[in-house]
Order: C-alpha cells, then sequence, then structure tokens
C-alpha cells in the first residue's frame, strides 16, 4: 500500500505563488507514477501535472510556464511550485500515487484559494 498525504493549500491573492508537498508512506519503492490533479467545485477532477519514476514531466496547458513538479532524490516527497495564480487556479488539489502494476493511491486533498 501506498498513502499519500498533500500538504501546502492556502488563500492567495491573483499573481501569488503557493508550493503543495505530497509525502507518500508505505510501499513507496514500488511507486512508478505521481501527479497532482485539482477539482474545482462543479467540475470534474482534472490533471494538473506528472512525474515519472525517470523524472520526466507532463503539465496541463492551463499549467504550463507557470507551475513545476518535482520530487525529492528518494522519491518519496513530490512537490507542486504554483506561481502566477489565477483564480481559475482555485480547487482542492490531491495528490496520486501509482505503484506496483496497476495500483493507485490518492491523497485527502488540500484547498488553494486564489482570490482576485
Amino acid at each position: 500500500q501506498v498513502q499519500p498525504v498533500e500538504s501546502g493549500g492556502g488563500l492567495v491573492q491573483a499573481g501569488g505563488s503557493l508550493r503543495l508537498s505530497c509525502a507518500a508512506s508505505g510501499s513507496v519503492l514500488s511507486i512508478n507514477f505521481m501527479g497532482w490533479y485539482r477539482q474545482a467545485p462543479g467540475k470534474q477532477r482534472e490533471l494538473v501535472a506528472t512525474i515519472t519514476s525517470g523524472d520526466d514531466t507532463n503539465y496541463a496547458d492551463s499549467v504550463k510556464g507557470r507551475f513545476t513538479i518535482s520530487r525529492d532524490s528518494a522519491k518519496i516527497s513530490m512537490y507542486l511550485q504554483m506561481n502566477s495564480l489565477k483564480p481559475e487556479d482555485t480547487a482542492v488539489y490531491y495528490c496520486n500515487a501509482e505503484w506496483g502494476l496497476k495500483s493507485s493511491s490518492w491523497g485527502q486533498g488540500t484547498q488553494v484559494t486564489v482570490s482576485s
């Protein structure tokens, strides 16, 4: 089992920055892929950014150039540096870990609110 736990959300003004963290526990050596997703009120959960075990990254078009995903050298923690935040970035942000053959675990989510 892998259990991700997010932290770092909060309230920020438009144009500001926040850094989200995701700490994974359990069978972390089996993690293949991690990612950040978000869900705004009344909308479906959407991909924000992903990072592979080889540190290849992928971003949603809406966040390219503003957000940066990274992992620590131990591959246990993952981060999302969010700059130039916009009100439309307001959402609950979730950390996801894909591990083992085809298992997936989600964190409980952290709220990010960007005021205009």
